[in-house]
């Protein structure tokens, strides 16, 4: 446990947070598609939960930096995502339901980044620990993706979002608990942000972030329903899903030690030329459970190692009064705009191509991100 920070008032934000994505993300897909929705449909319908981060976590950053009142945001953003999401039970409709994702995920998305900022205030020199508190987030995901797996084998996939009700209140209450710290030198280093925006550095960790999310778009919408069409029953489906957060919460707790050993550039080099094997494996393998098991055990490196090392970039490059704009840029054009292209061509493909070709354009997604980083990113420790 890291020393002089509330570890465990920070932490449980991570908990409740992932935990309604665990519950979330893997099973929505699913739920759509039970509730008679189109493939392109529900790509459209997760899209645009990915879209509105395009612009919800930039303009909620500029505000909390601009103002001083980042832990405000959080609160406030938690409650109206909580009310906005109660919209599910008054109507389906696929446009009354893209209202009700709009709004939800507009609030919803303003959270994440600020608390991101706020948790690396409270670590301040100790950066590299980031991992070790948002861990309890990966587990708590674990935990939901595989009771919902079970769980669903017992009632009906329409009462999801009850669950998912229950854990944003839980987000709301550990916002509440959560410590303010505005961070040292708040009012310095404040180099513009058009300049540090200019860097090729930052541009080529962008467009490789941005990247690496649209090639994980076709997994986030529609592997519970690949697998599902493969013969795996609902609950083997939730293992898979723990499967692979399970071997991030591994790499996350071993995060300080394999910068320090191996750099931050030959960590991310490596997630992202994984990323593109991995998706091949899903492609052409998912009949092979071993295969299977092997291509979920990528997800230490494919999101674990990369977001570790993405958010370490972007706190290097964004300081000062910049930083909570850079954890909302970052948020913003990878899982934002990235997620969104994701969603949108997963849609289309897997109705027009068929989930091979979805997956083997994913893998290609991830490679491009692999030689974009391979030319132009710096090496930090």
């Amino acid at each position: 446990m890291i020393k002089n920070i509330p570890y465990w008032r920070l932490s449980s934000f991570y908990w409740f947070y992932f935990s309604a994505l665990g519950a979330f993300i893997p099973y929505w897909g699913l739920y759509l598609s039970d509730a008679g929705y189109s493939a392109i449909e529900i790509g459209q319908l997760i899209a645009v939960i990915m879209g509105t981060k395009i612009v919800a976590p930039y303009l909620w950053g500029w505000i909390a930096d601009h103002r001083g009142n980042r832990l405000f945001i959080i609160r406030l953003g938690a409650v109206l995502a909580s009310i906005a999401f109660l919209g599910i039970f008054i109507a389906h409709s696929f446009w009354w339901l893209f209202l009700v994702l709009f709004i939800f995920s507009f609030f919803w998305n303003a959270i994440l980044p600020q608390f991101e900022a706020l948790t690396f205030n409270h670590l301040e020199k100790n950066e590299h620990q980031y991992s070790w508190v948002r861990i309890w987030g990966s587990i708590g995901f674990v935990i939901a993706v595989l009771l919902m797996g079970i769980l669903l084998n017992f009632m009906d996939i329409a009462h999801l979002p009850i669950v998912v009700i229950i854990l944003l209140s839980g987000i709301v209450l550990s916002s509440f608990i959560a410590p303010d710290h505005k961070g040292k030198g708040c009012t310095k280093n404040n180099e513009p942000l058009l300049t540090i925006l200019k860097n090729k550095h930052v541009i080529a960790l962008l467009v490789a972030c941005l990247l690496v999310q649209a090639s994980h778009g076709p997994y986030y919408t529609f592997y519970t329903i690949y697998a599902e069409s493969h013969g795996y029953s609902r609950s083997w489906i939730g293992v898979l899903w723990a499967l692979g957060v399970l071997s991030e919460v591994f790499v996350f707790a071993m995060m300080p030690w394999l910068v320090k050993r191996f750099g931050l550039r030959n960590l991310l080099l490596t997630s992202l030329f994984s990323g593109a094997l991995r998706w091949l494996f899903i492609a052409f393998f998912i009949d092979n459970t071993y295969m299977t098991v092997f291509a979920q055990l990528f997800h230490a490196s494919t999101f674990g190692i990369y977001h570790a090392v993405a958010i370490a970039y972007i706190h290097h490059y964004f300081k000062g009064k910049n930083q909570g704009k850079g954890q909302a840029l970052y948020s913003s054009v990878s899982f934002g705009l990235g997620g969104a292209i994701g969603s949108l061509y997963g849609g289309y493909l897997w109705e027009g191509l068929g989930s091979s070709w979805t997956f083997s354009i994913a893998a290609i997604f991830s490679f491009t991100a692999f030689l974009i980083s391979w030319k132009f990113t710096e090496n930090k420790r």
